[in-house]
């Protein structure tokens, strides 16, 4: 698919197979992908669309929706919930479609919790990657789970 990504690559991929075939899969890709753990609490804070916030490389993400921008930054909100922080990238020789949703099964199956998680694109570093996010309390247990699914042997 030529075009936006400017080379003949997809950024979701479509794949027939069983779910034995998806979780090997998924566990190579697991292996394989760069993780970076990111250190202290982080939290969404929000704005008014007329107040946008400042770009600065402390910010992992910056969303909005109709009315108010949201940014995911360093340091716990006085009222919001506080996240753990990681990321994934891909290469791009890998599919990894399915990823979010085996990964995010995974979480919620062994530690009970939701995540978040954020997707961009730099073609620079393969392609697709992704922020995610876990309540603060658990980061040891989540550590704890990747390394658990990193370690597989492929």
């Amino acid at each position: 698919m030529a075009g936006a990504l400017g080379q003949d690559r997809r950024m979701v991929s479509i794949s027939q197979e069983s779910h034995d075939e998806t979780e090997q899969r998924l566990r190579r890709v697991i292996a394989a992908a760069e993780l970076v753990m990111f250190d202290g609490e982080w939290s969404f804070f929000e704005a008014p669309l007329t107040q946008p916030p400042a770009l600065t490389a402390d910010l992992l993400a910056v969303v909005r929706d109709e009315d108010r921008w949201s940014w995911l930054a360093p340091g716990g909100a006085t009222d919001g919930e506080r996240f753990a922080v990681f990321s994934f990238h891909f290469s791009p020789d890998v599919d990894n479609s399915g990823f979010v949703g085996w990964l995010a099964t995974e979480f919620k199956r062994r530690l009970g919790t939701g995540v978040f998680v954020i997707c961009g694109h730099n073609s620079d570093r393969g392609g697709i990657y992704d922020y995610w996010g876990c309540p603060a309390q658990v980061r040891a247990e989540v550590v704890q789970v990747l390394g658990e699914l990193r370690a597989v042997p492929l």
